[in-house]
């Protein structure tokens, strides 16, 4: 057997390679710098792990997260591979002993962040040993046109040029477009490298966006529809994580909250819960998540509009790591573009750059928000859109995502439009300035509020000309207006007039809505359910509950033990000998040798009783 697929069976549990992979580590094995492109999920990390297993030396992973660094070397232990990582969380004894067992060749992989590279007691270890490999993950975070641009990834080729003897050069990427491939081969200085993009699509994923009024009563009806599966609510904002973790937890749900406003106490803790199955709702701003390699996430809901459909997709695919069929749902509003542009204009995480490339980050940022807000806006395919931003070709329909799911329908909407716009101008004349959406919405509708009646402004031809309308239908114009550039909003969030919009008004322009004949279905065409394809449920059942109690004894994540698909692929093949074991999707010899006769005697049991 060729040595690369015996490592795979052995330590990883597979009989073949994702699409990719084999030609990736063959040219590394070959000596050649690489370049992978891989989907979230896609198995990059195997790329890189299972080749550093055949070098002679050391591989070096430069990885930006501290989260996942202990994710990714817990799960290498597991499975029996030694390795080891160097962050701030290390004690100085701590870090003296990684730096002792690396001089003594005790480890083939090292993950370290890239504010460690020049510190004094890793440039002398690295200078003393071989190192056969350094690969670059998260890649993207070395181009400042890359949606999370880190400005101490420039320092890599810094480092790789000081080593003794120039080592092979890796990156690697979920998440790039074209333009940013080629910066991050242009600044890590990859040599003639083998590259390789796998196309970004995940079929496993359902993707949906929906246009609720109340997005918290909508978040915990869809909530309640996945009762016990566990996933990530994202929000924009601190102010709204809080909110929202509170609004759960009081409606029952078990969860926790992450974003770099809580001590780092409270943020591994509140990890920890999620990680280990105590919370299954983890609700957090973007600080949470790159390179968490839970796989037992079921549904990720954006509470709010990400700032790019980079950091969406990235995001999103958090979900359905192990490949079973998750959700994606975005939750959109207006509202949620304002937001994202006030947080790009005021973003702190680039003050190193000179003013004219913090400019050039802000335009680029924008130019990626106005494909976000298309995006969320789009009656046309939601992975379509998705892929092809990414520059991968793909059907227009693919039968999985909200708008392909549900069928559409064009409305005219030319008179409720006329409405607003009347509003929006009479309001101006009237106060001299116009207010917000929010009020513009309740005049139309006849709200008795006290600020309109103290200004007057039930006085006035717009008052309660849309009131046999829900607010939602109101807001849903509102929002086709602002999108589509008939209104706009100043810098004090005031709703005005532009230009396009005196056609509607005086030139009797028709506008037009797509909106969906049925609303929000999930792939199985009933809201909130999702099938997955278990052999046998009640055995599926039995198998997590053996597995949460071996993680629990061992102090490990469940998902380390084995993966939800490892679980439906037992459940299906119910192995009894540990040679079917052998055949179950993940299992490696090392896994085998440890949890083996626990769940192979468990699935007798089941059998005879059944």
């Amino acid at each position: 057997m060729d040595r690369k697929y015996e490592l795979l069976s052995k330590y990883f549990g597979y009989k073949q390679f994702r699409a990719g992979q084999e030609e990736l580590i063959d040219a590394i094995l070959s000596g050649r710098d690489s370049f992978g492109i891989m989907p979230t999920g896609g198995g990059k990390s195997m790329c890189y792990q299972l080749p550093a297993l055949m070098m002679k030396g050391i591989t070096i992973v430069i990885s930006p997260l501290i989260s996942l660094m202990k994710d990714q070397v817990l799960s290498l232990k597991n499975a029996g591979i030694s390795a080891a990582y160097i962050n701030s969380s290390l004690t100085i004894e701590q870090l003296r002993k990684v730096y002792g067992y690396m001089g003594e060749g005790r480890y083939k992989i090292v993950y370290v962040a890239p504010e460690r590279l020049f510190t004094e007691g890793f440039t002398a270890t690295v200078k003393r040993i071989s190192v056969a490999m350094v690969a670059v993950d998260e890649a993207h975070c070395i181009s400042q046109w890359g949606q999370d641009f880190r400005p101490t990834y420039l320092k890599i080729p810094q480092f790789i040029a000081s080593l003794p003897v120039r080592p092979v050069v890796t990156a690697f990427t979920a998440t790039a477009t074209e333009e940013v491939q080629n910066d991050i081969e242009r600044l890590l200085g990859l040599r003639s490298p083998f590259r390789t993009v796998t196309g970004f699509d995940r079929p496993n994923l359902y993707f949906d966006v929906l246009r609720p009024g109340n997005k918290t009563e909508k978040l915990i009806s869809l909530l309640s529809d996945r009762k016990g599966k566990t996933g990530i609510v994202y929000c924009s904002t601190r102010k709204d994580v809080e909110k929202v973790t509170e609004d759960l937890r009081d409606s029952g749900f078990l969860a926790t909250r992450y974003h770099a406003g809580l001590s780092d106490e409270e943020r591994k803790a509140n990890q920890d819960d999620f990680i280990f199955d105590r919370k299954n709702i983890m609700v957090a701003t973007n600080a949470f998540g790159m390179g968490i390699d839970k796989s037992n996430v079921s549904f990720v809901i954006h509470y709010n509009m990400p700032k790019s459909p980079e950091a969406y997709y990235q995001e999103a695919g958090r979900a359905g790591r192990d490949g079973t069929f998750a959700e994606c749902i975005l939750m959109f509003s207006a509202k949620d573009v304002s937001t994202a542009r006030f947080l790009i204009e005021n973003s702190s995480e680039n003050d190193e750059l000179t003013e004219d490339e913090r400019q050039a980050v802000i335009e680029g940022d924008n130019r990626r928000l106005d494909r976000m807000v298309t995006y969320s806006n789009t009656s046309s395919c939601l992975r379509a859109y998705m892929l092809r931003y990414f520059g991968q070709n793909t059907e227009d329909n693919c039968c999985n995502c909200g708008n392909c799911k549900n069928e559409m329908r064009t409305v005219d909407i030319t008179e409720d439009a006329q409405k607003i716009l009347s509003c929006v101008k009479r309001v101006k004349d009237f106060l001299g300035y116009t207010p917000g959406e929010t009020l513009l919405i309740n005049v139309l509708r006849e709200s008795r509020e006290q600020r309109i009646l103290d200004l007057k402004l039930d006085a006035i031809k717009s008052y309660g000309i849309m009131k046999e309308k829900s607010k939602n239908d109101v807001k849903e114009v509102f929002d086709r207006l602002l999108f589509d550039g008939y209104l706009k909003k100043n810098e004090f969030e005031g709703i005005i007039f532009t230009e396009k919009s005196k056609a509607v008004l005086f030139e009797n322009e028709k506008v037009y809505m797509t909106v969906r004949k049925t609303r929000e279905k999930t792939s199985t065409g009933k809201t909130g359910k999702s099938s997955i394809a278990v052999g046998d449920p009640g055995l599926y059942d039995i198998l997590r509950a053996v597995r949460m109690r071996i993680a629990g004894k061992e102090k490990v994540p469940a998902y380390i033990v084995f993966s939800n698909a490892a679980l439906q692929d037992m459940a299906e093949k119910a192995p009894v000998t540990m040679e079917e074991f052998m055949d179950i999707s993940g299992v490696g010899k090392v896994k085998a040798e440890l949890y083996g006769d626990i769940f192979t005697e468990e699935i007798r049991k089941y059998l005879s009783k059944k």
